[in-house]
């Protein structure tokens, strides 16, 4: 009983290697490329999937959207500036019997793709460019990256620059800068205003040169105003109606 019971577990353990090797299941985010003796013959899953034990091997595929972080690159601006830039990249896989088949490690060929295409795209931009033209930039890299890894199967969906490092000399310059402009604007708003009072005074100025009892009335308010200072001395001004009878007997 005892060596029915040996050779029963041996069989039993056999089996289920057997079985494991013969039956995969593969969930809704997977696919699996079957390679026949080392050749593709298809694409198969979701779900069970029956394989030739010792004849045919699976390569699973993830095909969900994937997140890629792409380190900090030493960029070279049009204007020779030194620029330290890093960005995030979505992608998934479309094809994948050509992920598996037609490049060796897709997500390593892509980050490395990623890489080189952000320095040289952000290489064609002036520093100003860069910082103003986000938008821009990432559609260019995208559009270049979609291109290259479509042969790979790849589908590039966006590309996001997330920052973008100056140097210190660099940021110093700019907030000079910056200040500069805000004096300017405040002068500018400061003339404006100048000019705006002047424009008001002359068009007054005619009201009351047309009108003398205008005139009289604002000079008679002027002086109840300094009388309402509480001022001691009260300096009357002497207009020239009055003295000009004077000055033509003279």
């Amino acid at each position: 009983m005892e060596i029915l019971s040996g050779s029963t577990i041996a069989l039993v353990i056999v089996a289920a290697v057997i079985i494991s090797a013969t039956v995969k299941i593969l969930p809704e985010w997977e696919r699996g490329v079957v390679l026949r003796l080392g050749r593709s013959v298809g694409i198969r899953g979701p779900g069970p999937i029956i394989l030739i034990p010792g004849v045919e091997r699976l390569v699973r595929v993830d095909t969900r959207t994937v997140t890629m972080d792409i380190p900090p690159q030493d960029v070279i601006t049009g204007d020779n500036i030194s620029l330290k830039v890093n960005a995030v990249i979505y992608f998934r896989v479309v094809d994948p019997e050509g992920a598996v088949t037609r490049v060796m490690d897709y997500y390593f060929a892509t980050s490395q793709l990623a890489q080189t295409t952000l320095r040289s795209v952000l290489g064609q931009y002036q520093m100003d460019e860069v910082l103003a033209h986000r938008d821009k930039i990432n559609q260019s890299v995208q559009e270049i990256l979609d291109k290259s890894t479509e042969a790979w199967g790849i589908k590039i969906s966006n590309v996001e620059l997330k920052n973008v490092d100056l140097p210190k000399d660099m940021q110093q310059a700019m907030a000079r800068q910056a200040e500069a402009e805000r004096e300017r604007r405040a002068k500018v708003i400061s003339a404006e205003g100048e000019f705006q009072r002047a424009e008001k005074l002359k068009e007054a100025s005619n009201i009351l040169a047309s009108s003398p009892t205008a005139l009289q009335l604002a000079y008679l308010q002027s002086l109840s105003e300094i009388a309402g200072e509480g001022t001691r001395t009260i300096i009357l001004p002497l207009p020239l109606d009055l003295i000009t009878p004077f000055l033509k007997k003279s």
